[in-house]
């Protein structure tokens, strides 16, 4: 059967006719036992006795002779693939290099970050387009993301082919006390971490293995064996001083400039001029009566 035009109603009507017909005469009082069985008495009925009927719409001629006639010639052998269906989704390039085709992320090249592509999607594979062009394939899924780490800008492939196990790797080569701090930073929710674990062991390409190996066991003495506290430990070249001081002080450091200098900086407080130790002071009024030779308050 024709597949029906979209809007040509009077396409279907005609396909639907033939319907009662096969119905009645091939279908109507026949029982089958397996598809095998029902597969052969259709293609016996379609050219014994559905193709050999006259045919008032043909000018009574059968649909055999005018297929032998007509079609016989002008069909094309059929593909070597089976027909593939794919459906079709226009999406943007998120900065994640991504895009979303149903509920699974795809990964894209970086370089199209922001730009639409097309998507063709089967049942096995996903195809990426760009201006026409296939860009990406992946596998499809069901669920979760696909993301080819090639995708990502040149920095970020960088950091992911740095693994938490090439970490490692590199810190043992180095020395032991790098080897433990490495292990400290990777130890749990590694990926957090892992770009501080990068970066302490790419010091040992600005400085050498040996000093990064010093400064390691520094900072795990002094109980912060963190990227900064190492970094700094490198750049102001103390790596080979020395970590306990020779004093029971615990490390503190002293004063040693004198009580002078300690007390340096305070403001003296201010004597009271009308005190005298030892004896009692006299209103300045009485003093006056007392040099005129008269009763304190008397009149002259």
């Amino acid at each position: 059967m024709d597949p029906a035009r979209a809007l040509k109603p009077k396409d279907k009507p005609r396909v639907e006719r033939q319907m009662p017909y096969i119905c009645d005469s091939w279908w109507k009082g026949r029982e089958f036992t397996s598809l095998v069985e029902m597969q052969a008495s259709a293609l016996h009925w379609c050219r014994e006795v559905a193709g050999r009927r006259k045919h008032r719409g043909l000018d009574g001629r059968t649909p055999a002779e005018v297929f032998d006639q007509a079609e016989a010639g002008m069909l094309t052998p059929l593909p070597a693939a089976p027909f593939i269906l794919a459906e079709w989704s226009r999406a943007k390039a998120a900065p994640d290099v991504h895009v979303k085709c149903g509920k699974v992320l795809y990964s894209v090249p970086w370089k199209l970050i922001g730009s639409h592509v097309d998507i063709r999607a089967t049942a096995t594979m996903v195809q990426i387009f760009h201006q026409g062009e296939l860009v990406k394939t992946h596998v499809r899924q069901d669920k979760g993301r696909a993301t080819d780490i090639a995708d990502y800008p040149p920095e970020k492939i960088a950091f992911h082919a740095k693994t938490p196990t090439w970490c490692r790797q590199q810190a043992e080569q180095t020395g032991s006390a790098t080897t433990a701090v490495i292990a400290e930073l990777l130890d749990g929710p590694a990926l957090h971490r892992l770009r501080s674990a990068q970066a302490i062991l790419n010091l040992a390409g600005k400085y050498t293995d040996a000093r990064l190996e010093a400064a390691c066991r520094k900072a795990a003495a002094a109980g912060d064996p963190s990227h900064r506290t190492i970094r700094n430990i490198l750049a102001a070249g103390l790596e080979d001083t020395g970590h306990e001081r020779p004093t029971g002080d615990a490390g503190a450091p002293a004063f040693l400039h004198g009580p002078e200098q300690l007390f340096a900086d305070v403001i003296p407080f201010p004597a009271n001029a009308t005190t005298t130790t030892g004896t009692t002071s006299t209103p300045p009024a009485a003093r006056h009566a007392d040099a005129d030779g008269g009763e304190p308050g008397a009149a002259s």
